[in-house]
């Protein structure tokens, strides 16, 4: 019987939280179309991760030293494995960097159709897949049928299906996938990888991130925005035109040239909301905009709204947080 493949994306041993969002897609679909869950893990050493999922179903594991380090080669390969053994009809994939690499490569390995960065997808009587993503830097959403028989790979956005956790003490029944893999499939080789000091909570992940932009005026003004954070447990954000400034990597950048979010609050200090900004950060479920200009396109947008001067406001917000908390 055909499937729904899940792709397990973890790290350093840890499963992504994106798994259980994909499980939660899976899930929608299974009732439909009658199809078993299918979780596939690939990595080194990662076994315990593996036990770790709240996950009632099968369990594909491919553990070996040459899948430690992400290589898209070798990941490639490894799903490529799980297709022969699970023949699915449906792959699902977080639309995270890892995600958006791996997806189209096995749609077109497999002369798969595709639908990548959707926000959201559910299946018809007949076995068809009608997804829905943004286009033009999420001015438009596109609806699209992906038809049944034939494989439908997709990739989706984070934070946008609830996460489906299985209760405690619940684990997956494991089976170890054997991938084949020649010197000659392994054209790169991952020698180093250099950990950025880096947010507390990933920002593509977050539920709830502060954002500033050229309003912070200064690199150092971004502490303000850190402690609103940090009392709210937020992940921090930045323009592009913060980030261009030095005052913040390109990690932390949201946007259309940076990274795209769709937490449960999004909150805009000093940022204007520029359509490339939009197009990263528009799906958040509520939008808070703290903007001195009145006219700013952020407010075109933003559920809630505040022109003011955010060195005030700001300050007062966490102020007013840690007191609830009974931090202040």
């Amino acid at each position: 019987m055909p499937g729904i493949l899940v792709f397990a994306e973890q790290r350093n041993q840890k499963v992504k939280n994106s798994v259980y969002e994909l499980l939660a897609a899976a899930s929608g679909l299974s009732g439909t179309m009658n199809e078993e869950i299918i979780v596939l893990m690939a990595g080194h050493q990662c076994a315990e991760a593996a036990k770790s999922m709240l996950f009632d179903g099968r369990l594909l594991l491919a553990d070996t030293p040459e899948l430690g380090n992400f290589s898209s080669e070798a990941y490639t390969r490894a799903i490529q494995s799980a297709i022969e053994k699970a023949k699915p009809s449906v792959i699902l994939f977080p639309a995270s960097a890892m995600g958006k690499d791996l997806s189209p490569r096995i749609a077109a390995r497999m002369g798969a159709s595709f639908a990548g960065d959707c926000i959201s997808l559910e299946a018809e009587g007949s076995g068809n897949l009608k997804a829905k993503r943004p286009i033009f830097a999420g001015k438009l959403h596109a609806e699209l049928t992906l038809a049944a028989g034939s494989l439908r790979v997709v990739s989706i956005r984070p934070n946008i299906f609830p996460p489906k956790k299985g209760n405690s003490g619940v684990s997956p029944r494991i089976e170890p996938l054997v991938v084949s893999l020649e010197p000659s499939d392994l054209r790169v080789k991952l020698k180093e990888t250099a950990a950025a000091g880096g947010a507390k909570v990933e920002l593509t992940e977050a539920q709830i991130i502060v954002s500033g932009g050229r309003g912070m005026k200064a690199p150092e003004n971004f502490k303000i925005i850190e402690e609103l954070a940090e009392s709210l447990g937020a992940a921090v954000g930045a323009s592009r035109a913060a980030v261009d400034s030095g005052w913040k990597p390109h990690a932390f950048q949201v946007g259309l040239t940076g990274k795209t979010v769709s937490p449960s609050l999004y909150i805009a200090c000093g940022i204007s909301g520029a359509i490339q900004h939009q197009a990263g950060m528009s799906s958040s479920k509520v939008i808070v905009a703290i903007n001195k200009d009145s006219q700013a396109p952020i407010f075109k947008i933003a559920d809630y709204g505040i022109v003011g001067d955010l060195f005030e406001i700001v300050p007062l917000l966490t102020q007013e947080i840690k007191k609830i908390k009974g931090d202040g």
